[in-house]
Parts: structure tokens; sequence; C-alpha cells
């Protein structure tokens, strides 16, 4: 599956349109992580937990944007967009939610 954030595919055709697909992760941020992520924040420097399930909910939301796709009969995705946000009480939980459209493309 081709993802890609332009809305063509340069050198290609795009014949068919299948419409909006996305994918979402809700990931919970482990206590210890939170714990280390502040003590690091504090002292400076970047925090390795917190980039890691950045990392593995981004994965899991453009895995399931492609399944979406690959049902409806695509074998790209255009115009993605990627989304982060912080949700649950106090920011205890990440959320990425990716979305584009599923084309077909020769």
């Amino acid at each position: 599956m081709l993802i890609t954030t332009t809305n063509t595919i340069e050198g290609r055709t795009i014949h068919d349109y299948k419409g909006m697909v996305n994918g979402e992760a809700i990931l919970g941020a482990n206590v210890f992580k939170d714990f280390f992520a502040g003590i690091r924040d504090i002292v400076g420097g970047r925090s390795g937990a917190y980039e890691g399930e950045l990392q593995k909910a981004r994965e899991i939301a453009l895995e399931e944007m492609s399944e979406h796709a690959r049902r409806l009969g695509a074998n790209a995705i255009i115009g993605v967009d990627v989304d982060y946000e912080t949700v649950g009480q106090n920011g205890s939980m990440l959320m990425v939610a990716a979305s584009g459209t599923a084309v077909v493309f020769e």
C-alpha cells in the first residue's frame, strides 16, 4: 500500500477514488514512563519512552487506515494527515488519528 501526504502520485494516473479512510490508536502511558519522562523534562533531553509510544500509536493508526483502504479495493492512500492528541485524565493517554483518500492507481 502506497501512502503519501501529497494529493497526486507523480508519474502515475489515479483511476478511481474509493473514499476517505482513517485509522486511530489510543495508548495508555505507563505510570513509570510518566515519572521518568518528568525527570527527563526537568534535567533536559528527549523522552524516549514517549517517543516510542507515539511511534507505536502512529504505526497502528496507519496500518488500520491501510487495512480499511484494502477492503475498499485501493492500492494507495493520498492526502494523508496524521494528528496527535493527549486524552484522558491529566493527558494520560496518547491518541493518533490518520486519515486520507483511498485510490486505485496504475
